[in-house]
């Protein structure tokens, strides 16, 4: 796809366009995949994404799909060997937080049916549409993100502060924070 207009954030390297153009912003109302950009969000903390982006299917491997029943049920032998992959972020306390983290967002399953129904609760099931000319000027935390991480804190989780949540928002079109030249930003402006 040539000559068209992307945020300049990706430009430059195929990986980080391709995520940019299917993925970032479509709005994500499955658990699994929810879950999933929750583990790359916490990895993220502190890297770049472009890191982690092309660590995906390492850590897709690593953490069984991202099967959050099962990352609820590692023990020590696990923890070790996710130690000991090269493949992935090599963090114990982001490992054990993405552990601690699948057992809460089970907690949060069953008391509103869907991490889903809790998360979209907080947009009313509607993605906020920003209208950013360039993508420097789109905040890296706002005042519902704080809220959201506030709550996911005392719900539990770890390693979810307000940039943590506002990058999840964004990723899983929460926020379209697509740049208002970008051809994808009127695309999900009508999803």
């Amino acid at each position: 796809m040539k000559n068209i207009q992307r945020c300049g954030w990706c430009l430059g390297d195929s990986l980080y366009e391709t995520y940019h153009d299917q993925e970032w912003g479509v709005p994500v109302y499955d658990d699994q995949k929810l879950f999933e950009f929750l583990v790359l969000e916490t990895f993220q903390s502190g890297l770049s994404w472009i890191t982690i982006l092309r660590k995906r299917n390492n850590f897709k491997k690593a953490f069984d799909n991202f099967d959050y029943k099962k990352i609820a049920q590692y023990q020590q032998d696990k923890i070790e060997s996710l130690l000991e992959d090269s493949g992935i972020v090599r963090n114990k306390l982001k490992i054990l937080a993405t552990i601690n983290n699948a057992q809460a967002f089970i907690k949060i399953q069953e008391t509103y049916g869907s991490f889903s129904e809790y998360i979209w609760s907080y947009v009313d099931g509607k993605p906020i549409i920003n209208h950013w000319s360039h993508y420097k000027e789109a905040p890296s935390s706002t005042d519902l993100s704080k809220a959201i991480s506030k709550d996911l804190k005392k719900r539990g989780f770890k390693f979810i502060g307000p940039t943590v949540v506002y990058a999840h928002m964004q990723a899983t079109g929460m926020v379209n924070d697509h740049e208002t030249g970008c051809f994808r930003h009127s695309e999900l402006a009508y999803k």
